[in-house]
């Protein structure tokens, strides 16, 4: 297991496409109901236990060796959002860029090769933590912090929020994404029909109406 490889795919420097995504945040913003740091942890507390959950079982289960190709059906029936779906897709497609020149390994090829669209961003990034030599826990842990990392830095951007207030919200959430990632771990090593399915109904709503907003400064 190379913890090496588990601090270089959740490097924001990373070029996975996430910077310019901010999960939900900027809809968030923009409706008025994130507003500050107490706002912020709020709004990442439950994304963490929601979409954050499912993503890194499905993550989780990729790296376990589940099918990927039934964890990618699964991915897209348990997100009712058009865009957020879409979105999905276009990060699967960077990361995959990303992850094979990183990590060579026939696992992402075949991946590659079967969803030439793309892959669902957490099967892809499981793939490619198992090409890295991880284990589902750790690689639920990569998308625990990315689920709440993204969009803390989005909002530093989008409100001037003070960026050690942002961190201030990572660090109190630490504990939370720790058993966010042994829930998802524990759940993928039981097989996809125990993938946890928790749902965002408002994230879904605010991410089609994001979508079709004409300026904007993420994607989604």
């Amino acid at each position: 297991m190379s913890r090496s490889a588990l601090l270089v795919l959740a490097d924001g420097r990373f070029p996975a496409g996430g910077h310019a995504h901010s999960g939900g945040a900027e809809a968030a913003v923009k409706a008025g109901r994130l507003t500050d740091a107490a706002g912020l942890e709020a709004f990442c507390r439950g994304r963490l236990h929601t979409v954050g959950l499912t993503a890194a079982g499905l993550a989780a289960g990729a790296a376990a060796g589940l099918d990927p190709h039934e964890l990618d059906a699964v991915a897209d029936a348990q997100n009712p959002s058009p865009a957020l779906r879409a979105a999905s897709r276009r990060l699967g497609r960077q990361l995959m860029r990303a992850a094979r020149a990183a990590w060579p390994d026939p696992g992402l090829d075949a991946l590659a090769a079967a969803f030439p669209r793309g892959a669902h961003q957490p099967v892809v990034l499981g793939t490619a933590a198992r090409a890295a030599g991880l284990g589902p826990e750790d690689t639920a842990h990569c998308v625990a912090y990315e689920t709440v990392g993204g969009p803390a830095t989005a909002v530093v951007r989008l409100l001037g929020l003070d960026p050690y207030q942002a961190t201030a919200v990572l660090a109190r959430l630490a504990p939370e994404m720790d058993e966010v990632a042994a829930r998802a771990a524990t759940a993928a090593r039981q097989g996809v029909d125990a993938l946890p399915a928790a749902s965002a109904p408002l994230l879904d709503i605010t991410a089609e109406q994001h979508a079709a907003w004409p300026v904007r400064l993420f994607a989604s």
